[in-house]
């Protein structure tokens, strides 16, 4: 089994900035490719962003490229998704995810995660 804990979330104002991170357990972290998903209210799950198993490839959706910024320490199984430019539409709970494969040039879908974190939640507001 494999434990992920997100924390970070909270409220923001529209143009500010919040940094997630994701503490993982339970398998060899460094061996894994990692991803970030959200949930709207009212919304289906969807991609934000995925990172390579060794750091040196990332992918992003289009509503997080130029925004966004994935990173991991794999010395201290952390996964971080750096959120800049934040905007009402970037409301959501946040997930981290441990797929099991890693695209450069696509989504990762859920259907392809095995392991969820439980969530934090991202507001943003005035």
């Amino acid at each position: 089994q494999v434990q992920l804990v997100e924390s970070g979330g909270g409220l923001v104002q529209p143009g500010g900035s919040l940094r997630l991170s994701c503490a993982a357990s339970g398998r060899t972290f460094s061996n894994y490719a990692m991803a970030w998903f959200r949930r709207a209210p009212g919304k289906e799950r969807e991609f934000v962003a995925a990172i390579s198993w060794s750091g040196g490839s990332s992918y992003y959706a289009d509503s997080a490229k130029g925004r966004f910024d994935i990173s991991r320490n794999n010395a201290k199984n952390t996964v971080y998704l750096q959120m800049n430019s934040l905007k009402p539409d970037d409301t959501a709970v946040y997930y981290c995810a441990a797929p099991r494969i890693f695209y450069r040039s696509q989504d990762i879908t859920p259907r392809e995660v095995d392991y969820w974190g439980q969530g934090t939640q991202v507001t943003v507001s005035s």
